[in-house]
């Protein structure tokens, strides 16, 4: 693998890690005193299970590039590849895409209103994990991996 590719993917995946950080909120506050901390706990719970899993997103997709190249491929094996090479490239943009746009609301905002953006960013990071687990398990077994 090229090396400069190694070195800007670990920039781009240290950077979206470190912005996931950047958007917690100070762990102040006790869960007693805000029942949205343990709601916002969960959130970033699952994003944590979910993140590390982007580099599996890479590799795989360098696998299945390098199986491509292979000239005894049908042309409908290769359409397949390109076509979980592309969902690859969809859970990882939708990780991205999640981390940039999550910005929970201030512990002075309306509760109501923060558990409801909580709730509804519980479901979009479900999807997001959800997307990621599905592409991963296709892409291992159209390459026979476990």
């Amino acid at each position: 693998m090229n090396t400069s590719k190694i070195i800007l993917f670990a920039i781009i995946f240290l950077a979206a890690c470190g912005k996931s950080e950047k958007n917690r909120p100070e762990q102040k506050a006790d869960i007693s005193d805000n029942p949205n901390q343990a709601l916002y706990e969960q959130v970033m719970d699952v994003h944590d299970e979910v993140m590390p899993k982007n580099g599996q997103l890479y590799q795989l997709k360098r696998e299945l590039q390098e199986k491509m190249k292979a000239t005894d491929l049908s042309d409908d094996t290769k359409k397949q590849l390109g076509e979980i090479i592309h969902e690859l490239d969809s859970a990882d943009k939708a990780m991205m895409n999640w981390m940039h746009r999550f910005s929970p609301l201030p512990d002075t905002a309306n509760r109501e209103a923060a558990r409801e953006y909580l709730e509804d960013e519980m479901e979009k990071i479900k999807k997001v994990r959800d997307l990621t687990e599905g592409v991963l398990q296709k892409a291992k077994d159209k390459l026979g991996k476990k």
